[in-house]
C-alpha cells in the first residue's frame, strides 16, 4: 500500500505541475498570502468572492486555487500579528502573545523567519500524513452504504455544532437553520418545490455563494464599516533579518514539533477550528516549559507552537473533507460545496472514483508551501505596506466584487438581494454572539444528510434499526451519543464552577 501511495503521488506531481495547474496553484497562494495579511477578510471570505470564477474553470485546477488561498492565508496571517500585533484572523492571536514583544525586542524577522520555517515543517508533516492515512479510508469504503454515510453525516453536523465557539446550544441551532436552508427548492426524490414561498427563484434553491459571501463577506463588513483608519505603519524588515541562529532553531525544534503532532490530531476530528487548536498548543507549551513565566515576553516557543499547530490542522483538515465528506470547519465546508459545484461527490469513493482531484491536490501542497516560502522572503515590505491600505477604500471595493460575484452566478440580480439578506441576517447574530460557521456546515451537510437518510428506510422498508445493526453505522451512532454526553458533562461542570483554565480564543478579531 505504501509503494502505491507513492506512485499515486507521483502521478499528482505529473498533474501538479501542468502549466495552467501550475498558474491557478500560484494566483491561489498569492491571493491566499494577501488575504492573510489584510484585516478582516479571511479566506472564507476571498474563497467566497472567487468561487464564481470557477464556474468556467476544469474541476482540478479550481480546487487547487480554492485550496491554495486557503493555506497561503495561513502564512500571511502570522504576518500582522507579528509585526504590528495585530492578529488579522483569530487562529493568530495567540501568536501576537510572543511574536509581537519578539518584535519590540529587534527579533521580528527572526519570528518571521521561524514562522516560515515551522509553517513548512508543519505543513509537510500533514502532506505525510494525508499521503498514507487517506488510502486506508478507502480501503473499507464500500463498506459504507445509505446507512453508513448518513451516520458519519450526522456525525460531522453534531461535531461541528457542538464544538463550534460558545454555547453548543447555539452551535446547534446555527446548524438547525443551515439545515433549513438546504430544504429550500426542489425535492430530490419527488421533484415537488418546498419552501420556496411561491417564489420562482428559490425553484433550485439558495446559492451557496450567496451564503457564503453573505453571512460571512457583508456581515463581517457591516460590523466593521465604522473603521476609517489604516491600521499602521511599520520600518522594513530585511532578509538578514529573517535567518534565526543555530541557537534559536534548537530552541524552537520541539516545541514545533509538539505543534505540528497537535494540529495533526485536531485536523483529523471534524468541527474543531483552528483558533482552539493554536491555543491548545500554546497552553501545552507553557505546561512543558522550565520557565513558563517568561511567556508573553517574546518566548520562541510561543510562537512556533501555535504556528505549526495552524499549518499542520491546514492540511490534514482535508482528509475528513476529501475522503469521508465531513468538512472540519467553515472553510472546508465551502470548499466541500465547490467539489459538488463542478459535480464531485466527496466521500470514501473520491479516491477511486477522481483520483486526479485528490492526488493532484495533495501534491500542490507540497508545491504552493515551497511558492509561498519563496514568495514571502522579499515580499514582506510589501505586505506591510498594504496594510496601511484605508478602510474606506478596502470594503467599498469588497462589497462591489461581492456583488459582481453573485450576479455572476446566474446573472440574476436575485442572487444580489440573497447576499445582502444574508449579511444582515449573519451582522444579527454576529453582534448576538452565535456562531456563524455552523450555518455553512448545515447547508452544505443537510441535503445529503436527508438523501441519505432516506435511501436507507426505502432499502430497510422504513425499520430505524438498520442505523444501529449494521457495525460501522452502530458504531458512528454510538460516538455520537458519547460525543452529546460529554458536552452536556462539560456544560454542567461549568456551570459548577469547576471549568478548565485553559486560554480562551477570542470572540472577533483583534483591532
Amino acid at each position: 500500500m505504501m509503494w502505491q501511495s507513492l506512485m499515486d503521488l507521483g502521478y499528482g506531481f505529473g498533474l501538479a505541475f501542468e502549466p495552467h495547474n501550475l498558474f491557478w496553484c500560484f494566483v491561489g497562494v498569492l491571493v491566499g498570502n494577501l488575504i492573510g495579511v489584510l484585516p478582516g477578510t479571511g479566506a472564507l471570505t476571498a474563497i467566497s468572492m472567487l468561487l464564481p470564477l470557477t464556474f468556467s474553470m476544469q474541476p482540478v485546477p479550481a480546487i487547487l486555487m480554492l485550496a491554495g488561498i486557503f493555506y497561503g492565508s495561513q502564512y500571511g496571517g502570522a504576518i500582522g500579528a507579528i509585526l504590528l500585533n495585530l492578529p488579522s484572523h483569530p487562529p493568530h492571536a495567540v501568536t501576537c502573545l510572543d511574536g509581537y514583544p519578539m518584535t519590540r525586542k529587534g527579533k521580528g524577522g527572526t519570528a518571521l523567519g521561524l514562522t516560515m520555517l515551522c509553517s513548512f515543517f508543519a505543513a509537510s508533516f500533514g502532506i505525510i500524513v494525508m499521503v498514507f492515512a487517506s488510502p486506508l479510508l478507502v480501503a473499507v469504503a464500500f463498506k459504507f452504504g445509505p446507512p453508513e454515510l448518513f451516520s458519519i453525516m450526522l456525525l460531522g453536523l453534531i461535531a461541528g455544532s457542538t464544538m463550534s465557539r460558545g454555547s453548543p446550544v447555539k452551535g446547534i441551532a446555527m446548524t438547525v437553520i443551515g439545515l433549513l436552508i438546504g430544504t429550500v427548492g426542489t425535492d430530490v426524490q419527488t421533484g415537488l418545490q418546498r419552501f420556496n414561498f411561491g417564489i420562482p427563484e428559490l425553484a433550485d434553491g439558495i446559492e451557496l455563494v450567496s451564503i457564503a459571501m453573505g453571512v460571512f463577506g457583508i456581515a463581517d463588513f457591516l460590523r466593521h464599516v465604522n473603521r476609517m483608519k489604516h491600521i499602521g505603519s511599520l520600518a522594513p524588515v530585511r532578509f538578514r533579518d529573517m535567518r534565526p541562529s543555530k541557537a534559536e532553531l534548537k530552541e524552537a525544534f520541539f516545541p514545533m514539533l509538539r505543534g505540528t503532532l497537535v494540529g495533526t490530531l485536531f485536523g483529523a476530528m471534524p468541527g474543531t477550528g483552528p483558533t482552539i487548536t493554536t491555543f491548545i498548543a500554546y497552553a501545552l507549551e507553557q505546561k512543558v516549559s522550565r520557565t513558563p513565566e517568561k511567556f508573553g515576553t517574546g518566548m520562541i516557543a510561543g510562537v512556533a507552537a501555535p504556528e505549526a499547530a495552524s499549518h499542520s490542522k491546514t492540511q490534514v483538515d482535508f482528509i475528513p473533507t476529501m475522503s469521508l465528506g465531513i468538512p472540519g470547519d467553515a472553510v472546508m465546508a465551502l470548499l466541500l460545496g465547490a467539489l459538488l459545484i463542478h459535480g464531485i461527490q466527496p466521500g470514501p469513493r473520491l479516491l477511486t472514483e477522481h483520483p486526479d482531484i485528490f492526488w493532484g491536490l495533495i501534491a500542490s501542497f507540497w508545491v504552493g508551501n515551497v511558492m509561498l516560502m519563496v514568495l514571502n522572503v522579499p515580499m514582506i515590505g510589501v505586505w506591510v505596506k498594504l496594510l496601511q491600505v484605508p478602510y474606506r477604500f478596502l470594503f467599498p471595493s469588497a462589497v462591489f466584487f461581492i456583488a459582481i460575484g453573485a450576479y455572476s452566478v446566474n446573472n440574476d440580480i436575485f442572487a444580489v438581494y440573497e447576499v445582502l439578506a444574508f449579511g444582515i441576517f449573519g451582522a444579527i447574530f454576529m453582534a448576538l454572539d452565535f456562531p456563524i460557521a455552523p450555518i455553512l456546515l448545515g447547508y452544505v451537510l443537510g441535503p445529503m444528510v436527508e438523501e441519505n437518510f432516506r435511501r436507507a428506510l426505502l432499502l430497510s422498508r422504513g425499520h430505524l434499526t438498520t442505523f444501529i445493526e449494521r457495525p460501522i453505522s452502530g458504531t458512528i451512532i454510538g460516538i455520537i451519543v458519547l460525543l452529546l454526553a460529554a458536552q452536556a458533562f462539560f456544560a454542567m461542570r461549568a456551570r459548577a464552577g469547576k471549568g478548565t483554565a485553559l486560554p480562551v480564543p477570542p470572540s472577533d478579531v483583534i483591532a
